[in-house]
Parts: structure tokens; C-alpha cells; sequence
């Protein structure tokens, strides 16, 4: 540092003051409430409409509407944020429109709890139009909470101009799609076994039961019952035929057995009695089977067509009942290879006993309660009625086992009780009549990560089932279907409209809930006698049905805005987490191909699962995450980003979340406040100096040119990536560079800030590190909203980051071979620094010699002064062979490759022990001939004996730190740590960078030699007009501690 300094004064301050120890949440506040001032958000759409610039179009899914928003939803919103910012930076106009689901079992069931009501019944005694104006009032009551929590996220998103799935234009276009589908033949009415939740009353489509981790691990009563079959001729004992369930409660409804017409079946005998099973199931009976010997064996086909007694007698009259099938679908893994059919509750039992012509018997309703079809049992639920069901069996002596099995069993995905499956009259789309197509233009979708295409969102489009979308509930859009009332004179009508139903009914609706839609009955114009109506069928639509529409329902498609959506459709961009495969994605993906033939969207981000810090599903009633409210207002919404981006969610793992916070302070620690100080640094000096920055493109000097190639290596990175929408890559791109910055150009610039002269060299120093710091800012915008916005708006006249353009790599000139060499020689001083720390020798002890040995090092001669300097060493030698030095040892990770290499495995072991391995072409190794990849091996650097050494640059080069120290070296280390002291007693005094001072010592005899030998440094380097030694307490601020092994009081005072 020069002895002559700039004079610091108020009128040379050219940018507002940077708050040394800033409060990112309440610098966040401020600038949120400046954006709605500004109204930045809309002016960013408005600019980019003027400019007629091309739409982005980002499909916003909508969150049920009846809730608090979790972590889940908050990275999502990150998400929705930062890639529409992104896209506006780039040229684009990108509207972005918030939506409401607000109908389905989340709004009825919550008014059910509000109302005190259970179930339908209840329900309708309420009245299902006061029930249905509660769900529509209630089911916006979180709707400023979510305000809340999206805005201060800095989300910036339309609520003004938002959809909801329950407004009467999107609801006409909803029952548009569903006249496409019927018109096109693909929507039908059936009868099938369907999933479904007696807790909520209602039939769910099977991918619901896929839905957040809808499958529990629960214990069930396990039986094995013997079935008497009826004597065939010849026959003096009658067989019975053992069989295995997990549902004991459907036995009351049994009406056949399934046997695997191949399996070889084993008939046994102890005490006059006879039994059947699989001959594979013998081994699984063995207690049970004690004392019994085989006396003959049959295939399963000659089982088929026996008839056999009724366990109940319930249905014993049931035509066709009571016979033995063939079932090709019977495993033979478990049980008995017996299966008991009952029809109603199984798909595979439905198909099987109506390919025999068998009737369905269903004595459950739809409360999941035993009818009266089945006495002893009515009125009971399923499950509770499995201990009477099996007491009385035994009593029957039909019991052979009764065991408790553990199994995953699917759960209603809102009311979290088990589901049963039960055959429903419901309307569904025939989606296998499509489902190839769905396959085949799931091809042409971009996916982030790009296993989820053919991983698991193309396993679940392969094996797509007809998609149940009727639900007999009441908060929902109506299945506009009509029907006569009189079977004798049968009529069908469905609607796409209101004018068509206008038309018909000669009224035009203002509300297509229920039940005003139900009120519109009208004679049935096939009926000659006019006496039969047409009556809405009572089922509304699966809610999926509407969110899988929500592309074309949000603008009211094809009543409005036709032109708009057929060239605009499909979508841009979504994102949502990985269960949505098998949720919005899926029904987007069966609407859109149904309907339009088209996929219904061009990329999608599917990001991982949030867990708390012991990976368990984060849960309100365990309070095992900490609260999001608290995390803003302790952290900031920004650090709370940067955390999730860069974490592994965004690659489609999962995120473990500490309870504490913790890991988001990390964030803070580790890249907004490196962020801010490099800004902090830049205004303190602009202010001393008066200088006000300017945006160059290139520089001179060599440190210049490395951070404006740094820059533009920075932008080209972050665009990349986000031009693949890999987040996580472009987030990996900003610590390397915060690093260049700080720790490199900023720090080794520090003469040419602190100088007196008002040079070029100062002025290209400012410069380059404005132009850095504004290209930067402008790279991180959408990644971290707040704190680019409050640094842009300080060194740009007050001007919005999220206003600008992207910035132009290309603008820079960049010199690829300096910014090689200099990485190169940053890198092994990274390397010689390591060394430092293995050896427990701080940074500001100088050493005797590096030694650099690379390849390459002949392009690194002339920063050999540069090295040295860094390094903190006397003399750095190069050298050409790093082997010379020392060797890499590979180790292989066994557990992880045994597997895949079996019995060649001892080979390679005993290669890479010997050192026999060489590289093959990126992270990939060969050991004994086979290829082992990045993740199935670890490199550690062996020196050779006595030298303390490190590899670097990929391991294509080595350092060689000489460690001895000497007592001239400790002096002056001891000297330089004195320096440092005075530096922090300075700062603590709270004078300026620019204060001359003077410095009174009282010290030990080693810290006083140190000083007197180093003392035109410690003057320099400080500002220090006056130094003394004095044995009295020292004189101004004081600040004691120790130097070396010695205490020490120092005393700082300005100079006059």
C-alpha cells in the first residue's frame, strides 16, 4: 500500500454506503414492497409485449386451493420463478398466471370438518346447495396466505388475473372436452372394480393410489380356508380345496375358486380327510401339513368345473356360483395357488367370474359398511368385521392358518385410511384405445432429469389403464350427460355447451354446479307419451379431469382466445415434483394427446421430494421441518433458494432437511455475503476515490483480462445450462467465480484500489471490477431476486436488474490461453495451500520453496512472481514429471462393483493394488481389463518419502511444498500476523480504510523482534504514521491477544 492515500470525504460518495453487516430478510422486505410500487413484475411483461417479442408459454399447475403451501410447493414456485425470469431476460414475453383446483375431495372433505358432517348421507340432509356454497367460499380462505408465502419467495406471478378450476368459463370448457372425448367414442359408462375410499365415499383413479406415497405398511389378518368341493362319481371323501386371503371380509361374498390350469396341484390325506394345494406350496404348510401324506396329484385343469359347498350362505342360490376357474393370472409364489373369487372386490375376480357368466354380488355400500345382504355382519365396516368373519370360520372348523401379514397397502390419498376395491358404475376415457400415442409423443418431450422420459413417466404411459374420471360426489364440474328416466325409452345426451344446453333446456346457466345443473330436466323427445325426462346423470368429474385441461380451460378454449392457443399450445415449460408423473403431467399428457394429438408441453422439470433431516415425509402434526415464515424472516427468502436449486432435488433426488435451519445458513455464509462484500468493496473504494464505474469489454492488464474472461466464461456457463433447464449446473457455475473474484482478482487488486494516483491502471481496476460485479448480478437475477436487485439498483442509478437484458458472452474478448494459464496457477496455489493446512502452517508464515511439477508449466513462467507471491514462498521451481514426486493410488469400491463384475473382480482388485490401471477418456479408468466408471472408484495421491506433496489440476500435475521453517521465516511470519492484528484493531476502532494512525506495542521479546525487523512493512501496510514500544498499557483503542505464544496489547489511535 502506498503511504500517500486519497482524502475521504461525503462529496466524493458516487453510490449508496453498503451495509457492512446487512440483514438479507429486511433488505428483502424493502424491495418487495419497491417492485409493487414499481410495479416491476408487470412492466417486465409490458416491455416485451411493446417490443412484440416471442411468448414463452409456462404452464402454471395449479395447487388445491384449500391449504397452506409446504416446502414441496415453495422450491416449485423457486422453480416457476427463476426460468420465466430467465426466458424475460432473454428476449421472451413470459405471462405467468396463477390457478386455483378448486374442487375435489381436498375442498369437500374440508368442509366437511368445518360443517361437522360425515359422509354423504349427512351431506345431503345438509343440502348439497348449502354444502357446495360452503366449498366455494372456503375453499379461498388460505387464498392471501398463499399470497403470502409466493411473494415473499419473490415469485413474481398474476393473481389478479388468475384461473380457477370452479369459474363458470373454465367449467364450460372443461365440459367441452368432455363432449370431444364422447364424440370421438373414447369416453364410456362401465362397471369395473375400481380403487376406492370408502372414508371419503368415493371411487379414485389408479393413479391416485400412486400419489404421494399413498402406500402404508400395514398388517392385515392372513387365512387359509378350506373350500369342500362336491363328490365326483367314485369319490368317497371329499376334497377341500385350501385357499388364501388377505381380505378375509370378502369371503362372505365368494363365489368361485381360481386354480392355475397348468400348476401341478398335490391331494393329500391324514384322518379320512382329503386336501388340495399346489404341489409348490407344500414347503409354506409344513407345520400345518404334519402327518398328512400325498396320495395322488393332478393338474390344476382337471380342478376346473368342480363345483363345491358355499363357505356363507348368503348367496348360496346365485345361478352359475360356486364352481372352479381357470385363472392363468394365479402366481405360485404364495399361498396355496387357490384363489377365492369374489367378483366385486378384484379385477382380475370380475373378469374371470364374467367370463363365466357369473352375476356380481356386491353386499358392501358405499360407506364401506356390510348391507343387509349378509346379516351377522351388516352395518359393520369391512375391516372390523374381519374379526367376526374369521371367529366364525373357526368355529366352522374352516380355519387351516390365521397369521397377520405385513404388506404395502394403498391409502386414500386425502383421508389417509385404507382403500378397498369395489365394483362402481362410473364413466371413464378409454385410455388405452391411445395410450401408444401417448408413448410415442412422450419422445419429443424435453425432460429434466432425462431418466424420468422413458423411466418412470414412460413405464406409466406403457402401462396406462382406462382412466376412471367419474366421482359421486357433489363439489365438482357435472359429467354432462343426460339420460331418460324410463328405460323403456332409452336416450343419451351430452353436452360441449352452454348455448347447447341453452338450446335445449331453454335456459342459459349461470352456475354448472350442483345441484342447479341437476335441475335441468326437460322431456325425453323419444317418448311418444311425453312422460319420461331427461335427467342429469349424478356423478361430477374426477378434479384431475379439470387440471389435465387446465392448458385450454385458463383462456376459456374454444369459446375465447381460439387463435391465441392454436398457436401457442403446446406449453413452453412446467415443473412439479415426481409424483406429478403419475398425476398432472399423466392427465395433461392423456387430455392433450385425447383431444389435440399433440403433447402438452415442450420440456418439464421434475424435481425431487423434501424430507426432513432423518428422510421422513415432512409432517405438520410432527413439526419435523422448520417453519417457512421463520426461515424468511431469519435467513431470507433468497438464501432459502439457493439452497433448494442447488440441492439435489433439481436432479431428482431427494432433499434432507435439517429442523435447525442450518444448512440454509450455509447459503448465506457461502454465497449471498461473498456477493455482497465483493459489492461492499467496490463501493467503499468508488466512494474514497469518487469514481463511478464503467462497463468495459476489455482491459490491459493481465488480471483485468482474466476477470472479464471469467465474466464471459459465467454467462456462457449459466446459459448453457439453463438453456437445458439444468438448474444445478448453473448454479455450480457462480461459487467458482465468486472464488475468481474475491479470493483472486479483488485480493490481488487490492494495491491498485488503495493507491493515491488517479491512474488509468486505477480507473481499468474500477472499471473491470464494475463491469464484473453488474454481469454477474445480471447472470444471478433469477437465481437470487433480491440481493441482485438491491446491488443492481445501488450501482445503476436505481435502475430494476429484472428489467435488463441478458448479458452478451460474446461482448467480451476474451484470451482463452491467459485464463488457462492463470486457472493453472490458481489451481496449484490451491494445492500449495492444502499443503498449509495438512501441516497446520498458517497462511501468513512464509516458506522456503514450491515446487510446481506439470506438463504444462512452461506456460506457467510468468506467473512464477505471481505463485510466489500467493504462496507465500521465497522461490517456485517448476518441474516436467509429476510421477517423479509421488503416484495416484486407485482403490475400487467393491460393494458397488462386485456386483456388476462377478468373478473378474479378484482380478481387479489385484491390478489396482499393483497399480496397474490407466485412464480411457473422461472419469472412466481400465483395471484388468475392464472399464470401471467415476462412481465406482476413489484416487488418492501417495508423495513420495519425505516430501510433502498434492496433486492438482485433475491429477495431471503435482506440488511440492517445502514445509521447514527457519527462524528468519517465523520472524517475519510473526511480523505479518502482527499486521493482521492491526488491522482487526483498526476495523474494531471504526476508523475508515483511508485513517492514518498511530500504534503503541506491548509485546514480548520474540514479537517485538519480529516487528523491529519487518517495521518499514507493518508501517506500510497499516498507515501507521508513528509506531511505539511502550511496557505501560497502550495508548487510543486497545485490542489484546496473543502473537506467536505470546500475549499482546495493541493500541490504535488516528494521527492528527
Amino acid at each position: 500500500m502506498n503511504d500517500t492515500v486519497p482524502s475521504h470525504s461525503a462529496a466524493a460518495t458516487v453510490y449508496p454506503p453498503a451495509d457492512p453487516s446487512p440483514s438479507f430478510p429486511r433488505l428483502e422486505e424493502a424491495i418487495g414492497a419497491w417492485w409493487r410500487e414499481d410495479r416491476t413484475f408487470q412492466r417486465s411483461i409490458e416491455r416485451r409485449r411493446e417490443e412484440g417479442a416471442p411468448e414463452f408459454v409456462f404452464y402454471d399447475g395449479p395447487p388445491f386451493a384449500n391449504g397452506l403451501p409446504h416446502y414441496g410447493h415453495i422450491v416449485t414456485s423457486f422453480v416457476k420463478d427463476l426460468v420465466p425470469r430467465y426466458q424475460t431476460m432473454r428476449g421472451k414475453m413470459v405471462e405467468r398466471r396463477f390457478g386455483w383446483d378448486c374442487h375435489g375431495l381436498p375442498a369437500e372433505l374440508h368442509s366437511e370438518t368445518e360443517l361437522k358432517l360425515s359422509g354423504r348421507r349427512d351431506i345431503l340432509k345438509y343440502g348439497v346447495a348449502r354444502f357446495n356454497e360452503h366449498c366455494r367460499s372456503s375453499v379461498m380462505q388460505f387464498r392471501s396466505d398463499w399470497e403470502y408465502y409466493v411473494n415473499r419467495a419473490a415469485r413474481w406471478v398474476d393473481f389478479d388475473n388468475d384461473y380457477r378450476t370452479m369459474d363458470l368459463s373454465y367449467m364450460e370448457s372443461t365440459m367441452w372436452a368432455f363432449k370431444q372425448l364422447w364424440d370421438k367414442g373414447l369416453v364410456y359408462e362401465g362397471y369395473r372394480v375400481v380403487p376406492y375410499s370408502w372414508a371419503a365415499q368415493t371411487p379414485l383413479s389408479h393413479f391416485e393410489t400412486r400419489l404421494d406415497n399413498s402406500y402404508r405398511s400395514r398388517q392385515d389378518p392372513a387365512l387359509t380356508v378350506t373350500f369342500k368341493l362336491h363328490p365326483r362319481h367314485g369319490e368317497t371323501i371329499a376334497p377341500k380345496l385350501l385357499a388364501w386371503t388377505t381380505t378375509p371380509w370378502t369371503l362372505p361374498s365368494n363365489l368361485a375358486l381360481a386354480v392355475h390350469p397348468e400348476a401341478e396341484y398335490a391331494l393329500l390325506e391324514k384322518g379320512g380327510e382329503h386336501w388340495i394345494l399346489a404341489d409348490s406350496s407344500r414347503g409354506h404348510y409344513a407345520k400345518e401339513l404334519e402327518g398328512w401324506s400325498q396320495v395322488g396329484s393332478l393338474k390344476g385343469v382337471e380342478l376346473i368345473g368342480r363345483s363345491y359347498e358355499p363357505l356363507f350362505p348368503f348367496f348360496a342360490d346365485t345361478e352359475k356360483a360356486f364352481v372352479v376357474l381357470g385363472g392363468a393370472f394365479i402366481e405360485l409364489g404364495e399361498g396355496t395357488g387357490v384363489v377365492h373369487i369374489a367378483p366385486a372386490f378384484g379385477e382380475d375376480d370380475m373378469a374371470v367370474a364374467q367370463a363365466a357368466g357369473m352375476p356380481v354380488v356386491d353386499p358392501v355400500d358405499f360407506e364401506g359398511n356390510f348391507t343387509a345382504e349378509v346379516p351377522p355382519y351388516a352395518g359393520q365396516n369391512v375391516f372390523e368385521a374381519n374379526k367376526a368373519i374369521i371367529r366364525d370360520l373357526k368355529a366352522a372348523g374352516a380355519v387351516v392358518r390365521h397369521e397377520t401379514y405385513e404388506h404395502n397397502y394403498p391409502h386414500c390419498w386425502r383421508t389417509d385410511q385404507p382403500l378397498i376395491y369395489k365394483a362402481i358404475p362410473s364413466w371413464y376415457v378409454k385410455v388405452t384405445a391411445f395410450k401408444d400415442r401417448m408413448v410415442e409423443l412422450n419422445q419429443g418431450i424435453k425432460w429434466v432429469p432425462e431418466h424420468v422420459k422413458d423411466g418412470v413417466f414412460g413405464n406409466w404411459l406403457s402401462n396406462a389403464r382406462d382412466w376412471n374420471i367419474g366421482r359421486n360426489r357433489f363439489w365438482g364440474a357435472p359429467i354432462p350427460v343426460w339420460k331418460s328416466d324410463n328405460p323403456e325409452y332409452p336416450r343419451v345426451d351430452c353436452y360441449g355447451s352452454l348455448d347447447e344446453i341453452e338450446r335445449d333446456f331453454g335456459v342459459r346457466p349461470t352456475d354448472l354446479h350442483r345441484p342447479y345443473v341437476d335441475d335441468l330436466v326437460r322431456p325425453n323427445p323419444d317418448d311418444p307419451t311425453g312422460r319420461s325426462m331427461m335427467r342429469r346423470v349424478e356423478d361430477v368429474l374426477d378434479c384431475w379431469f379439470e387440471s389435465g385441461s387446465m392448458p385450454f380451460c385458463q383462456v376459456h378454449y374454444p369459446f375465447e382466445n381460439k387463435e391465441w392457443f392454436d398457436d401457442h399450445f403446446p406449453g413452453d415449460f412446467i415443473v412439479e415434483y415426481v409424483g406429478q408423473t403419475r398425476g398432472w403431467f399423466y392427465t395433461l399428457m392423456v387430455m392433450s394427446t385425447a383431444l389435440f394429438d399433440r403433447a402438452p408441453f415442450r420440456s418439464c422439470i421434475c424435481h425431487g421430494v423434501v424430507l426432513d433431516e432423518n428422510k421422513q415425509k415432512l409432517s405438520k402434526r410432527l413439526k419435523n421441518y422448520p417453519d417457512p415464515v421463520d426461515v424468511f424472516n431469519t435467513y431470507g427468502a433468497d438464501a432459502l433458494r439457493w439452497y433448494m436449486i442447488s440441492s439435489p432435488l433439481l436432479v431428482g433426488g431427494d432433499l434432507a432437511m435439517p429442523k435447525d435451519g442450518r444448512a440454509i445458513g450455509d447459503a448465506v455464509r457461502s454465497v449471498l455475503l461473498p456477493i455482497w462484500n465483493a459489492y461492499s468493496f467496490f463501493t467503499l473504494y468508488a466512494n474514497i476515490d469518487g469514481i463511478k464505474g464503467r462497463l468495459v469489454t476489455t482491459a490491459e492488464a493481465e488480471l483485468d483480462r482474466y476477470i472479464l474472461g471469467k465474466t464471459a466464461e459465467l454467462v456462457r456457463g449459466v446459459e448453457k445450462a439453463m438453456d437445458d433447464l439444468d438448474i444445478a449446473r448453473a448454479c455450480d457455475a457462480l461459487p467458482p467465480f465468486i472464488e475468481a473474484l474475491n479470493n483472486w482478482y479483488i485480493r490481488r487488486s487490492r494495491d491498485r484500489f488503495w493507491k493515491s494516483e488517479q491512474d488509468a491502471d486505477k480507473r481499468a481496476a474500477y472499471d473491470t471490477l464494475y463491469t464484473a460485479l453488474v454481469t454477474m448480478i445480471r447472470v444471478m437475477a433469477p437465481f437470487l431476486p433480491y440481493l441482485t436487485e438491491t446491488i443492481h439498483r445501488a450501482i445503476r442509478d436505481g435502475e430494476s436488474v429484472h428489467l435488463q437484458d441478458w448479458p452478451d458472452a460474446d461482448a467480451f474478448a476474451v484470451d482463452r490461453e491467459l485464463v488457462e494459464r492463470m486457472d493453472l496457477a490458481r489451481a496449484a496455489c490451491s494445492a500449495a495451500a492444502a499443503i498449509r493446512t495438512a501441516s497446520n502452517l498458517r497462511n501468513r508464515l512464509p516458506l522456503r520453496k514450491l515446487t510446481v511439477a506439470h506438463p504444462k508449466h512452461a506456460m506457467l513462467a510468468p506467473l512464477r512472481d505471481v505463485i510466489a507471491d500467493e504462496a507465500n514462498v521465497k522461490e517456485v521451481v517448476f518441474a516436467d514429471d509429476p510421477a517423479a514426486f509421488g503416484s495416484e493410488m486407485l482403490t475400487v469400491n467393491p460393494r458397488v462393483l462386485g456386483k456388476r463384475l462377478g468373478g473378474a473382480m479378484k482380478d481387479v482388485l489385484a491390478a489396482a493394488k499393483a497399480g496397474d490401471w490407466s485412464r480411457v477418456g473422461g472419469d472412466a479408468v481400465e483395471v484388468a481389463g475392464q472399464v470401471i466408471r467415476a462412481d465406482e472408484y476413489d484416487l488418492r495421491f501417495k508423495a513420495a518419502e519425505g516430501l510433502d506433496a498434492v496433486s492438482f489440476d485433475g491429477s495431471a500435475g503435482v506440488v511440492v511444498l517445502d514445509t521447514a521453517v527457519d527462524e528468519a521465516l517465523e520472524r517475519e511470519g510473526l511480523a505479518r500476523d502482527f499486521i493482521r492484528l492491526v488491522q482487526v484493531a483498526r476495523k474494531d476502532a471504526g476508523f475508515n480504510v483511508a485513517d492514518r494512525i498511530r500504534i503503541e506495542v506491548r509485546a514480548g521479546p520474540a514479537a517485538n523482534d519480529a516487528i523491529a525487523a519487518h517495521l518499514d512493512t507493518v508501517k506500510h501496510e497499516t498507515l501507521a504514521v508513528d509506531f511505539a514500544r511502550t511496557d505501560a498499557p497502550p495508548q487510543g483503542f486497545v485490542s489484546e491477544g496473543k502473537l506467536g505464544d505470546e500475549p499482546i496489547a495493541i493500541g490504535v489511535s488516528r494521527a492528527a
